[in-house]
């Protein structure tokens, strides 16, 4: 129990994810997702998917990749894929956000998460590779069933979805590459 405050803290600070809204249209169309939504969706994309990772992973630690990867925008705030921010300084407020946010924590539980963190944001392992996959998937999955919800709001064509998308899920999952660059081929023409 002599960690309890901490650990409550940290998960206090955290609720805030609730709040950052991304650009990303719901598939109903009636309002933009919040980050911890697209935390909660990804863990279940690792779940049903996983089968078609490149390589094998750990489901397990895909999942609490994907619930951890955006916890930083509490801090950092989101920048849209297709947006016009600054990539480098934004990296820069994400790691001091996980800093603090991962600091929060005992000290053992915060460095094991930050870990984990760091290693999603390298996408060096299979595991990091596939929850970076699904990431990019999402948001590609939401665009095709809203009409091109954020490729309209930011006049996105075919080459920039490729190429922004492409190599990241291709990295972790060739099949859901092949499905999806055929969808977004598709919805372009």
């Amino acid at each position: 129990m002599e960690h309890l405050p901490q650990q409550l803290e940290f998960l206090r600070e955290i609720d805030q994810l609730k709040g950052i809204i991304r650009q990303t249209l719901l598939i109903d169309k009636s309002r933009k997702e919040n980050s911890a939504e697209h935390s909660w969706h990804l863990a279940m994309y690792a779940m049903i998917l996983s089968e078609y990772a490149n390589e094998p992973v750990n489901v397990g630690r895909v999942i609490q990749m994907l619930l951890i990867h955006d916890i930083v925008e509490v801090d950092a705030g989101d920048v849209p894929l297709h947006g016009n921010g600054d990539k480098s300084e934004q990296e820069q407020r994400e790691k001091a956000a996980a800093d603090r946010l991962f600091g929060l924590l005992p000290d053992q539980q915060g460095k094991n998460l930050r870990t984990l963190w760091d290693e999603f944001e390298e996408a060096t392992t299979p595991d990091a590779r596939f929850a970076k996959a699904l990431d990019r998937l999402q948001p590609v999955l939401h665009n095709l069933a809203t009409d091109g919800g954020t490729w309209e709001t930011f006049n996105v064509d075919e080459a920039k979805v490729l190429n922004r998308c492409g190599p990241q899920i291709e990295k972790g999952s060739s099949s859901l590459w092949e499905w999806a660059s055929q969808e977004i081929r598709q919805y372009f023409k």
